[in-house]
């Protein structure tokens, strides 16, 4: 179902106002993602109010650790679905949840958070995951 963009574009805007930066198509998902070394953070992300209202928070509250993911991206659920769809195939071993959230290293998913561990929870507990992801798996502090 496709919901009025001006009731989307806030939810959009809570990530890439982090730099978090959004795919809307499956090309640009191959583009920035695909055969991409280092770390990379792949969020789904929904209008679930459950969870996804605590989804957006967490990931801004774990970017401001000192250890962060060398690529920050996003795609949004039941908007952009064929972006969605690309990126849910790199979450390997994962059933399609939204929201969720993917840790990359080099392509490959090495940490996730699906819906049923973000639906919840509090933003401050799933930032903490987040933490604990970045600092087992990322190699650089990222200058805030």
């Amino acid at each position: 179902m496709m919901y009025d963009e001006r009731f989307i574009t806030p939810m959009r805007q809570e990530l890439t106002q982090l730099g978090v930066e959004e795919l809307r198509t499956a090309a640009d998902v191959d583009a920035k993602v695909a055969n991409v070394a280092g770390t990379t953070l792949l969020v789904v992300n929904s209008m679930c109010g459950c969870a996804a209202r605590n989804a957006r928070p967490a990931v801004a509250s774990a970017l401001q650790h000192a250890t962060k993911p060398d690529h920050l991206y996003t795609v949004f659920a039941g908007q952009d679905p064929d972006a969605t769809r690309r990126a849910r195939e790199f979450m390997t071993g994962y059933q399609p949840s939204s929201p969720s959230i993917a840790l990359l290293k080099d392509g490959k998913p090495v940490f996730m958070l699906e819906r049923f561990q973000i639906e919840g929870r509090s933003a401050q507990e799933i930032s903490a995951d987040l933490v604990a992801a970045f600092d087992a798996h990322c190699s650089t502090a990222v200058a805030n």
